[in-house]
């Protein structure tokens, strides 16, 4: 997915969103869940990766609990400066409704695969190594933390 995606569905005069452009890598690398009170509640877990926040939609609160995956449907690149967004994306605009920071720290990425990602999370609330396995190409992806 790429920041194109993220600027086709956004009109900048009318959401508070940030434009998306890729930026150069930070010192570490950002990890961050919004709480989305859109149409339908959802976490969207972000990943800094190749100059953007790599997108998940993940249907149900994230857990701590190894026994319990999680569904995460990768959506379009976010620019790094929407780490930091919280707000109102105006009734209309893609993505409608009230946006907030439920998560946030660094992690370590410990292996990549065609198959997805194995990482390493440091936030308040997730701690731990976690997947990120892609079990339906193109987009359908299970979110869970491994088993120590």
């Amino acid at each position: 997915m790429t920041l194109e995606k993220y600027n086709e569905k956004r009109d900048f005069k009318k959401t508070p969103e940030h434009s998306g452009q890729k930026n150069v890598k930070t010192d570490k690398s950002i990890y961050l869940i919004h709480e989305h009170h859109a149409s339908h509640l959802h976490w969207d877990l972000r990943l800094e990766m190749e100059g953007t926040l790599k997108s998940w939609a993940v249907p149900k609160e994230p857990s701590i609990n190894p026994s319990v995956k999680r569904l995460a449907i990768m959506v379009e690149d976010h620019p790094l400066k929407y780490a930091k967004f919280e707000g109102v994306i105006p009734e209309g605009q893609y993505g409608a409704g009230t946006v907030k920071i439920w998560d946030k720290g660094t992690f370590e990425l410990i292996e990549k695969t065609e198959k997805g990602f194995v990482i390493k999370i440091d936030g308040k609330k997730l701690k731990g190594t976690f997947v990120l396995f892609r079990f339906k190409p193109p987009n359908n992806w299970l979110f869970f933390k491994k088993r120590e």
